[in-house]
This record gives structure tokens, sequence and C-alpha cells, in this order.
């Protein structure tokens, strides 16, 4: 027979102590401080083909990026298009819209590219919850064991757009209050942007009817320092 949760308290489980997110001033992203919803992964720069171009580029490609606008009025000529005609050789970047700069080929092709994966290089921070019960123990003998709460949906907490590298997860309370916490490692996972993983937690779904939210999910990317939106369930429930 399925067993109940009841909403009864449970005793907090003991894990590490929250860091509260570092403000940094603002600066060329390096993911290795938080720079709000811009913050590159670890091994990507702005791009800063312009003021505000926040593109997250390799190193490489910025480099270019700054000198191909340092030339780029020995690559106008007037022509038909206007002023800003480029000289044989050389297309218009177009990295944003009116981006006029006179570059070759190749590196236009770059900077769409680029523009086509901005959002996959940043800390996005993205964080969901799963549910997973527990299958029964092959006793390798044809019989299997199973406990009393098997069949009681637990809480998994899944994240893609992280830095490769360590992530903290905690789940508290509405009040602030620490009911779990654990470590997890993102790494590249197929169909998954940036560092990805999914924790499962041991944790006991106690969502119901009737029973709103009385906790919140978070996860905190080490590298960067960044934190992710809070995704909300419902814990600390008796299981009978």
């Amino acid at each position: 027979m399925k067993r109940t949760l009841l909403g009864l308290a449970a005793a907090t489980i003991a894990g590490l102590a929250v860091t509260a997110p570092v403000t940094l001033m603002a600066g060329p992203a390096a993911a290795t401080g938080d720079f709000g919803p811009d913050t590159c992964i670890q091994g990507y720069v702005w791009r800063e083909a312009r003021t505000g171009d926040v593109v997250c580029v390799t190193s490489a490609t910025r480099t270019q990026t700054r000198a191909d606008n340092a030339a780029k009025a020995s690559r106008w000529t007037s022509g038909a298009f206007g002023p800003h005609t480029c000289t044989t050789g050389y297309v218009w970047r177009e990295a944003f819209s009116g981006d006029d700069v006179c570059v070759t080929p190749a590196v236009r092709s770059q900077a769409a590219a680029d523009n086509s994966r901005a959002a996959d290089r940043k800390v996005s921070a993205r964080l969901w919850i799963s549910r997973y019960t527990v299958p029964p123990v092959d006793n390798g003998d044809g019989t299997s064991t199973s406990t009393s709460v098997d069949d009681i949906p637990r809480l998994k907490i899944n994240g893609d757009h992280y830095n490769l590298g360590q992530v903290r997860l905690y789940i508290r309370y509405n009040t602030g209050r620490l009911y779990w916490s654990g470590t997890v490692n993102a790494s590249a996972h197929s169909g998954y942007a940036g560092g990805s993983f999914g924790k499962k937690t041991g944790v006991f779904d106690c969502a119901a009817a009737g029973r709103p939210a009385n906790a919140y999910a978070q996860a905190q990317d080490v590298i960067s320092g960044r934190w992710s939106p809070r995704v909300a369930v419902r814990v600390g429930c008796a299981v009978l």
C-alpha cells in the first residue's frame, strides 16, 4: 500500500554554510566573479565590439575585434555602399545592427557564430526539480529487497549553464533555515549548455494538494560565485 506523507517538521540536516553572493564592480567578464546575467563561462570574455557588447567569445576573438576596430578607417572607401564601403577583400563585420567595421569574411562568419552561441556561454545558472524513486535492491539470487518508502518520490536538483566544476546546492525553508545541502561537479553533457548536473538529494517530496511550498532549492556556481534563481519545493514531512 502506498505510504502517506504527513506535514510534520523533520530535523534539520547538517550541511555547508551558505556564503552570501559577492557584488563586484562591472568589468570584463572573466568567470572568476559574478558580473550579473552577462557573466561568461570560464574560458570566455566579453567581445566588446562596441560599448555594451557582452557577447562571450575567446580571448583571441576579443583581441582580433580590437585590432579590427582600430583599423576600420583604413579599410573604408567611398563606393556603392557610401563612405564606409569596404575595400577589396573585406566585408562588414555585422556583429550587431549597424556594425560597418570591415573585416575578412572569416571574421564575419565568426561573429555570426559567436552571436548564435551567446546564451550558451553565459552563467545563467538554470535550475529545475525532478522526482525519482528508489528501485528495490537486487540480491543477486533472483530476489529483491525493498523498503516501505522506496516508492515515495524524492527530489532531484538539476541545472545547466554553469561553469565546469563545483556547484553548491541548498534546500532552505522559506524562513531561511537550512534543511539540506550538498555539492556536485557540473560537467559537459550532450543537449545541455555549459556545465550541467543532476543531483539526487534523498529528500522526500512533500508536495500535496492544498499544501503550498514551504522551502526552495538554490545553487551557487563556485567559480563565479553566481547564484541560481530559487525553485519552490515542499519538504519536512514525516514518512509513514
